[in-house]
């Protein structure tokens, strides 16, 4: 008699293993979740067939990988350098903000340049891309399209047709393979999925990117399981209010994390912004209190931008509002709570907006200064000088540290106009003295009083 496959019992909601079934998870707490699936073959059986591994030493030859440019100067810029053949994207964002747009701009550039490109879309039917291309004025005739969810089909396809260089799915939660008894969308199905067209991807060659939906909780639909089984993490981040879109990297395994693309949403689809910073400052107002520009770093890209603060009396009784767009609330209550404890300012009583101006979301310390500069412009009524630029992280004891990258901040802040920087104090015996930029003059602080003072009311 045959032996039955040992099964285990996995969370459709987070990926959670379990022995038996439970009407409710341990792990993410949702209720009806969990679903029976067979488990993999182990044991002797399995070890005997394996074949022995090839070692390798450290020192070898090493050639940096080709990479396949997409035209797209911003989305190459975050992949670090273009696509790379064998490798997987996994693109993730909110619903509507702009991923297959993006996707459609970049297999249509490829397309035109004589790459062959296959588009699969799980969503929508192949006319329908039809319209939506020629909505964003995009011509390649070249280009392969094709609507279906099946991903045993998809393969069958590629395997039997392998000049293809580029292949995208949009998206994985709608994809399916029927040796899976779950729904398109469940863990199961998106993890099977996923590592079919993977391996595929590995065994012939061509560049897959993956296109996934992000939960309202900001976590990639059903899995977070994909994120370590691809080599590259792109999220797409801004608002559908707001113009401008961030597309930021979370991992590469072939360049830098934590890079971004900026893009411009427009009636033909996406616009490369190449100086971001130039646009994020553009509708600055001078010589308004509760306002500070902030030199920063996203990835190697240096980035100026506007960060607006208002304070207002509390309205009705309980606690005072903490209202944050773009920064981290728990970074803005340590930093009120540095300027009330170790310089005076009493700022309990007042409800505060923080906001980000331009819809980029920061999250590098060294916006300490330029946070704290906008708080106590706000609060003394003395405007910013219209031409400075802060930076520095702020300690507990109110001392302002030293920030990484301090000559690409200063380089971008002249390259803008600005002729004064206000930024940590050098200490000699650990940090090497920056040469600022002609016509930029430094104005170092360790201590946030000092920035207090530069605010005091003439008398």
């Amino acid at each position: 008699m045959a032996k039955r496959p040992a099964s285990r019992f996995v969370c459709q909601a987070c990926g959670a293993v379990t022995s038996k079934w439970s009407g409710r998870c341990d792990a993410c707490g949702e209720w009806n979740t969990i679903v029976e699936e067979a488990s993999a073959p182990t044991g002797r059986d399995t070890r005997a067939r394996a074949g022995r591994l090839t070692l390798m030493h450290l020192d070898g030859q090493l050639t940096p990988p080709p990479r396949i440019r997409t035209t797209i100067g911003e989305f190459d810029r975050v992949l670090g350098g273009g696509l790379v053949p064998a490798s997987v994207v996994l693109v993730g964002g909110d619903p509507g903000i702009g991923k297959s747009t993006l996707l459609l701009q970049a297999t249509c550039a490829l397309a035109q340049a004589g790459k062959r490109v296959l588009y699969v879309s799980g969503e929508e039917a192949v006319d329908q891309i039809r319209l939506r291309a020629r909505r964003l004025n995009l011509e390649a005739p070249t280009l392969d399209l094709a609507a279906s969810i099946n991903v045993s089909e998809i393969a069958g396809s590629l395997e039997q047709d392998r000049d293809h260089g580029v292949v995208v799915i949009d998206s994985i939660q709608t994809m399916w393979l029927e040796t899976i008894e779950s729904a398109p969308g469940s863990v199961a199905q998106v993890r099977a999925c996923a590592f079919e067209l993977i391996r595929l991807a590995k065994t012939i060659g061509f560049s897959l990117v993956l296109v996934g939906h992000v939960t309202k909780e900001g976590a990639l639909a059903g899995p977070r399981v994909l994120e370590h089984m691809v080599d590259a993490v792109l999220y797409f981040e801004g608002d559908r209010g707001h113009q401008f879109r961030i597309l930021r990297a979370a991992k590469n395994r072939f360049g830098a994390t934590d890079e971004i693309g900026v893009f411009a949403m427009t009636d033909t689809g996406l616009a490369e912004v190449t100086n971001p910073s130039a646009l994020f400052l553009a509708e600055r107002r001078g010589n308004i209190a509760g306002s500070a520009v902030f030199a920063g770093m996203e990835g190697t890209r240096p980035v100026l931008l506007e960060i607006q603060a208002l304070l207002s009396p509390k309205a009705g009784e309980g606690s005072a509002r903490r209202a944050v767009v773009g920064w981290e609330t728990a970074r803005l209550n340590m930093i009120l709570a540095v300027l009330e404890a170790r310089c005076g300012l009493k700022l309990a009583g007042m409800d505060i907006h923080l906001n980000i101006a331009g819809g980029l979301r920061i999250s590098e310390p060294a916006a300490d200064m330029a946070v704290a500069a906008a708080l106590v412009s706000a609060a003394t009524g003395v405007p910013t000088s219209s031409s400075a630029t802060y930076f520095g992280e702020v300690g507990l004891s109110g001392e302002v540290r030293q920030v990484s990258q301090t000559g690409l901040r200063l380089k971008e802040a002249r390259k803008l106009g600005f002729d004064l920087a206000v930024l940590p104090r050098r200490v000699a015996s650990t940090t090497a003295r920056v040469k600022p930029p002609e016509g930029l003059t430094l104005h170092e602080i360790g201590h946030l009083n000092d920035l207090v003072e530069l605010f005091q009311p003439e008398s």
